[in-house]
């Protein structure tokens, strides 16, 4: 098994650990030499992408693809693998077997608070979202004309080592924002990586929620971690009146409850089903600072 992740950062390492703990050989695309250096500290054959040309070495890696992980997000012009590859990427990739494509809960858009499944219909908000749900899309479609499955998965939050409300705390930069019955959804970065071995060795395609068991409000999140900190919490604050990014504040406007019933009906297990198990487990094992390039040692 030979898998390819295009956009090989925090997900993709996750992703990358998981496939090599199963006997893969993991390559992985990042921009920057300096990222490349850090692939390869992980034991990931690195390779440079600007999401325009594929280099030599890059389409020579590609010859022996079985599997592929796409994770780059898409631009106004549209997926940039599929723009590069199209309709080649059955020569580009002769041997692939499975494709995973990383996408966003953020397509359902806002659903003030419900329920939303796989079937939902998806009334996207900001543009970042409508070119995610075209990619999802162009990614089905190549999946179909290919005869191969293509696995859609719609991530929600993400978060895990190096990269939580223990490290946000720590730094000053933890923010307790209230919404009136704002809630949002959650995945641990390792349930990525354990999601994506799982739906390619059962050859599963389609869409599949990625997302933890308990949707809830995003201060109850930092209001736990600093109680298992033994820290005070940050004041709270009125969402209506906190200076935002206008990104940051998007976020708000979407309010939804993803399940992931689907997935689990599937077969998969979570190794981290809520976040306050998940906060316990990092701080009990101190591996909350924990880097990317360690996370796929």
């Amino acid at each position: 098994m030979k898998l390819v992740i295009f956009g090989c950062g925090y997900s993709g390492m996750a992703i990358a650990k998981a496939f090599a703990a199963a006997g893969a050989h993991v390559c992985g695309t990042t921009r920057s030499a300096e990222k490349l250096d850090h692939l390869t500290a992980a034991g990931i054959e690195g390779f440079i992408f600007d999401g325009e040309t594929l280099s030599p070495e890059l389409a020579a890696a590609m010859r022996g693809t079985t599997h592929l992980v796409q994770s780059i997000a898409p631009r106004e012009s549209g997926d940039p693998l599929i723009n590069i590859a199209g309709s080649e990427l059955a020569t580009l990739m002769p041997e692939l077997q499975w494709i995973g494509y990383l996408s966003t809960v953020g397509v359902y858009g806002d659903h003030q608070g419900a329920w939303v499944g796989e079937d939902t219909v998806c009334v996207p908000v900001s543009g970042r979202s409508k070119e995610r749900l075209e990619a999802e899309q162009a990614w089905a479609d190549t999946g179909a004309a290919l005869g191969i499955p293509a696995a859609i998965l719609r991530l929600s939050g993400i978060y895990g080592p190096g990269r939580n409300a223990f490290v946000n705390l720590e730094r000053g930069t933890a923010r307790r924002l209230i919404k009136k019955d704002q809630v949002f959804n959650r995945i641990r970065v390792e349930d990525i990586g354990g999601s994506a071995l799982f739906l390619s060795k059962e050859k599963l395609g389609g869409i599949y929620n990625v997302t933890d068991d308990l949707p809830g409000p995003p201060q109850d999140v930092i209001v736990e971690a600093a109680r298992l900190m033994g820290v005070e919490p940050p004041p709270e604050q009125a969402f209506e009146t906190a200076e935002l990014t206008p990104m940051a504040r998007s976020f708000y406007g979407e309010n939804k409850r993803v399940s992931n019933a689907k997935l689990k009906a599937a077969g998969f297990a979570f190794a981290f089903p809520n976040y306050p198990m998940s906060l316990a487990q990092m701080w009990q094992d101190r591996r909350w600072k924990t880097n990317t390039s360690e996370l796929a040692k």
